[in-house]
């Protein structure tokens, strides 16, 4: 007999050419966001990704590498962004507000930003945790930020995006409003929830994404940069026939390097340069605009 699938039963199928149509703010179609992972790591354990596999702990090059985003990289993607005008969607680990909460802080008071929770350290993954301890691991991120920076994240991103079978569920039991897990599509999508409730799903990538494609793929730097131009380009002129989500997923200990900093700019001025064009945001602006337009079936 032929093996029968397994289904999620999150969502349905819906192709992308038979969709309700509708615009961003100001009937633009593109809604371009950038998500910046502020990611923080046990020293001498646990996951993240390496410059060099196999080594034993304390781990401390692959350690000192990550650290290198909080401590210069993403300062200077701060001022890239202050010069160029961009907001950016935060994804914080909450063990950043014991190790380095001012970086945070400075970007919220220098840039149109949104707080989004991201678990307490990328360290840990999100599935490794029955469902009390998952339930834990969600409320104690939120809470801690929340706690920190006065404001109370409406949209997640797991670490690792690891999610359970109940992952869902509990975001939506917690009172998020979305999450960027899944990338599986260029527009938002409801998500079922059990007891008939929903959880909205918010693109995020995973091709427009340091992370796979540098340190996974190891695909050439430079060619990163026109990744993101070619993207954009391209789904600019696609939504012309529907309107679409374009993300941009950053981790500042590899495009905050200095030599790859130097052409992300160049590729983010381009997008930039389309501010009239394109609605610039963030996810949790996105998920309120569909909701919005769009209630929960």
């Amino acid at each position: 007999m032929p093996r029968r699938t397994m289904p999620h039963a999150r969502f349905g199928y819906r192709a992308i050419t038979d969709r309700p149509d509708f615009d961003w703010p100001e009937r633009r179609r593109l809604a371009v966001y950038i998500g910046l992972n502020l990611e923080h790591f046990d020293f001498g354990g646990g996951h993240g990704a390496t410059l060099a596999d196999g080594r034993r702990e304390p781990d401390v090059l692959n350690y000192a590498w990550r650290e290198y985003g909080n401590r210069v990289g993403t300062w200077r993607m701060l001022s890239m962004f202050e010069s160029l005008g961009l907001p950016v969607g935060l994804i914080v680990n909450s063990s950043i507000v014991d190790h380095c909460p001012e970086l945070v802080a400075a970007y919220r008071a220098r840039l149109s930003t949104e707080l989004i929770a991201h678990g307490r350290t990328n360290s840990e993954s999100q599935n490794e945790f029955d469902e009390a301890g998952e339930a834990v691991l969600i409320d104690e991120s939120r809470t801690r930020l929340a706690e920190a920076f006065g404001e109370t994240p409406q949209g997640w991103l797991g670490p690792w995006i690891a999610q359970s079978h109940l992952t869902p569920d509990l975001l939506a039991e917690s009172g998020f409003a979305y999450h960027l897990d899944w990338c599986h599509d260029d527009q938002p999508t409801w998500m079922a929830t059990r007891g008939g409730g929903r959880i909205l799903s918010v693109p995020y990538p995973q091709e427009i994404n340091d992370i796979p494609a540098i340190a996974a793929h190891h695909i050439d730097y430079r060619e990163f940069a026109v990744r993101i131009i070619d993207q954009f380009d391209e789904m600019l002129e696609q939504s012309r026939e529907q309107p679409l989500v374009m993300g941009i997923a950053l981790h500042p200990y590899i495009t905050g390097q200095p030599f790859r900093l130097r052409v992300l700019r160049q590729a983010l001025a381009h997008v930039a340069a389309h501010r009239d064009a394109v609605w610039l945001t963030t996810p949790g602006a996105i998920a309120r605009h569909y909701a919005a337009r769009f209630a929960a079936d």
